[in-house]
């Protein structure tokens, strides 16, 4: 991933805690680092093809201009968040804000701020088998459709299976969907638990009955191990149900664990459930 560099970026805004601040104002000095890909521009030479950084640093001035915060770290994460929205071409984003001009009552070189920002590309599994079905699942894919966080979603097809584990129950209805979003895992496990209360999901039974149930399969190649979280998904190599719509759309994922692609995984449990 190649990357754009900008460095000294002065600008002026109001953010600070103390009242001469907000009234006054001050210089602020940014840095921000952006991963992108340079093959389109490489290719065509069209500036339309690349992140316009020219651009980037007027979307900041306009920022510092029209917003006012009290904590630089609320500045940087606002800054950096908007950043990713309205520029589809940076996948990575870092963002250092300086205040040289700080209140502090000594002498110092500078004190800042730096967040960092990515879409991160995500593997979901998702069922159904109560009531609509497939209506649960397409709003839920609508939800994160419709979420600025999210974007980049593949979704596909639906298939029935019969059910898993706990099997006094109505067959499935299975699928994957891929996306890239800017939540952590944390922020998109909740995101995702709270699509499935909107279609009153109940944790009632183990591998029970449910109207949407949504899993983190992968998360970049992170291995996770938290008491709500475990990524790779600890089971997703022994399910067809999971594999099968995922080879549809991503085979070539690899499951940070295993070291293996999705479609390697799907063989090699087809071959297995075959022998």
């Amino acid at each position: 991933m190649e990357q754009i560099i900008v460095e000294g970026l002065e600008v002026f805004g109001y953010h600070g805690v103390y009242e001469q601040e907000k009234e006054e104002g001050q210089i602020f000095v940014v840095n921000c680092w952006i991963d992108t890909s340079f093959a389109g521009a490489i290719h065509s030479d069209d500036l339309s093809n690349t992140v316009d950084y020219g651009n980037v640093c007027l979307f900041i001035k306009k920022y510092f201009a029209e917003n006012a915060h009290d904590l630089l770290e609320k500045v940087a994460d606002e800054l950096a968040t908007s950043i990713m929205y309205a520029f589809p071409g940076v996948q990575k984003l870092v963002l250092e804000i300086k205040k040289p001009h700080a209140p502090i009552p000594m002498e110092f070189a500078n004190v800042g701020v730096k967040v960092e920002k990515a879409w991160h590309q995500v593997a979901i599994a998702i069922g159904s088998n109560m009531g609509d079905k497939e209506k649960y699942l397409t709003d839920a894919m609508e939800e994160l459709i419709s979420d600025p966080n999210v974007r980049n979603v593949i979704v596909s097809d639906y298939i029935e299976t019969e059910p898993y584990g706990y099997v006094d129950q109505d067959k499935f209805l299975n699928g994957a969907a891929t996306i890239e979003t800017l939540l952590s895992p944390e922020d998109l496990l909740a995101f995702l638990h709270r699509i499935e209360e909107k279609a009153d999901r109940k944790r009632e039974i183990h591998w029970g009955p449910r109207t949407l149930d949504l899993d983190i399969l992968l998360y970049d190649d992170a291995c996770i191990h938290t008491k709500d979280l475990i990524v790779p998904h600890i089971d997703m190599c022994n399910r067809m149900f999971v594999l099968e719509p995922l080879m549809q759309i991503a085979p070539g994922l690899v499951h940070p664990v295993r070291r293996r692609t999705i479609y390697d995984l799907y063989y090699m449990l087809k071959e297995k459930e075959n022998a």
